[in-house]
C-alpha cells in the first residue's frame, strides 16, 4: 500500500531518498521501467514541454495561459474543447480566446446527440428535474467527435464527476483539465478541504 498522502517527510522533494518511508514508490525497481517510458518521443516531449511551462508560469500564470504555452511548446494547434452546457458562456469566452491566440478550436457539448436518460433506464423521479426531457450527457459522443476532428489536445470544461472519466477513457489525444464542475463551491471543489475541519466537518466525517 502507497501512503503519499500521509507522508510528512517530503523527502522525495529533496532527493533524500535514504530518508523516505519504506513504502515509498521512490524505491520500487518499477521506477527504472518508468524512466524509460519517458524516453517514448511523445512522452519525452510532453514531460519536457511540462517542466518548461511550469517553470515559466509558476506563481505568475494563470492555468488558461499556462494551457496555451503548453499547447504552443509542444506544436498542438488543433484543440479540443469538451465542456458542460451549464458553462457555455465560459466556452465561448475560452475558445475565443484560443481562437485569438492562434488555435483552431473544435467544441463539443455534453449533450450532443440529444439522447434522453431514459436510454439509460434512467427513471422519472432519478431526473434532476422530473416531469421535464432531459438528455444524458454524452462524453463518448465528445470524445469521438474530437477523435474525428483529430485534435492534438483536448481541454475539458465542467464535465461532472464519471462524465470526464469516460470522456478520459475515449479520448485519442491526451486531456489536459481546465476546470471541474462543483456547483455548490462555485467550481472550486478544493473549498472542501479548506473547510473539512469547520463548515463539512459533519458532513464529511458524518459527526
Amino acid at each position: 500500500m502507497y501512503t503519499c498522502a500521509m507522508c510528512g517527510k517530503g523527502t522525495c522533494r529533496t532527493g533524500e531518498l535514504d530518508k523516505t518511508p519504506l513504502n515509498c514508490p521512490s524505491h520500487e525497481e518499477a521506477q527504472e521501467k518508468i524512466k524509460e517510458l519517458y524516453q517514448n518521443e511523445d512522452n519525452k516531449k510532453m514531460a519536457y514541454c511540462s517542466a518548461l511551462t511550469e517553470a515559466e508560469g509558476y506563481c505568475r500564470k494563470t492555468r488558461l495561459e499556462e494551457i496555451m504555452d503548453f499547447a504552443n511548446k509542444c506544436a498542438y494547434k488543433k484543440l479540443g474543447l469538451a465542456f458542460c452546457v451549464g458553462l457555455a458562456k465560459e466556452a465561448n469566452v475560452f475558445c475565443k480566446i484560443l481562437t485569438h491566440n492562434g488555435f483552431e478550436v473544435h467544441s463539443i457539448a455534453c449533450k450532443n446527440g440529444s439522447i434522453p436518460k431514459e436510454f439509460l433506464e434512467i427513471n422519472e423521479n432519478q431526473k434532476v428535474h422530473p416531469g421535464t426531457y432531459e438528455p444524458m450527457c454524452n462524453p463518448i459522443g465528445q470524445a469521438v467527435f474530437l477523435n474525428e476532428s483529430q485534435t492534438e489536445l483536448n481541454i475539458i470544461l465542467g464535465l461532472c464527476v464519471g462524465h470526464d472519466s469516460l470522456f478520459i477513457k475515449y479520448s485519442n489525444a491526451p486531456v489536459t483539465v481546465f476546470s471541474v464542475k462543483d456547483r455548490v463551491l462555485a467550481h472550486n471543489p478544493l473549498g472542501a478541504l479548506y473547510l473539512a475541519d469547520s463548515y463539512y466537518k459533519s458532513k464529511l466525517y458524518n459527526e
